[in-house]
Formats: structure tokens, sequence, C-alpha cells
């Protein structure tokens, strides 16, 4: 009989600490935690805009994207948001999206990505963050 009340005292236990607490202190409301570029990605899901998994595998193609991605992510002086956009690169045009915070920030990716594939190869679609 003890031994049957201290499994299910035990059982008891292990379910109150795995229940979540009024509402789990760990969730949070959806509008508090949305990425600034979750309804960008909400758009993509028309196939009507080149997205990462387009980018094409040819060697030439990876190697700009890699470049690209290079010069963004080494220069400090861009946000973490401009250090994330998206890079596809398809027969050599590449196609820049995400948001950015500024329009600064918007022209050095913007001429990083010139530098690497030319200026008549870049279809620049970052968008400033905040500004529709």
């Amino acid at each position: 009989m003890k031994r049957k009340a201290l499994l299910i005292l035990i059982s008891l236990l292990i379910a109150a600490c795995l229940a979540p607490v009024g509402g789990s202190a760990m969730a949070q409301s959806p509008q508090a935690s949305a990425a600034d570029n979750s309804a960008q990605n909400q758009k993509d899901r028309d196939h009507h805009t080149v997205t990462p998994i387009d980018q094409s595998n040819k060697p030439q193609d990876l190697k700009i994207s890699r470049e690209i991605r290079r010069a963004v992510v080494n220069d400090k002086g861009l946000s973490t948001e401009a250090k994330n956009i998206k890079i596809i690169t398809i027969d050599g045009a590449v196609t820049l999206r995400g948001p950015v915070k500024s329009e600064r920030e918007r022209a050095e990716i913007q001429a990083k990505a010139a530098r690497v594939a030319g200026d008549t190869n870049v279809n620049d679609q970052l968008e400033i963050a905040g500004s529709k």
C-alpha cells in the first residue's frame, strides 16, 4: 500500500514538473516574437518570387553568393538584420532580399553585390525595416 501511494506521489510530482504553469513563462505572444521578415516569408510561399531554395548549385553561382555573403558578414558596420539577408544567385544573376535597417545598409549591400557580380546582374529587393 505504501509503495503504491509513493508511486502515485512520484507520478504526480513528475506531471507537475512537466506541465506548463499559467501559460508558461517561456511562451511569448506571436506579435512579440515574430521576426522582422516573417511576413516576407509568408509571401514567399506563393512561388512567384526567388527564394534560397532556388539557389543554383553551379560552382560559379555558389562562388558569387559566397563572396557576397562573406563581404556582408565581414562588414562590422552592418546590422544583424542586414547580415541575414537572402542572397540567391542563378546563372550569374544575384537577387538580394530581406529587411535592412536603413537606406545606407541597402546601398552598401547592393554595392558589395555589384562589385562581385557586376552592376547589371543584381536585382535589389531589399526592404528597409519598418517602411512599406
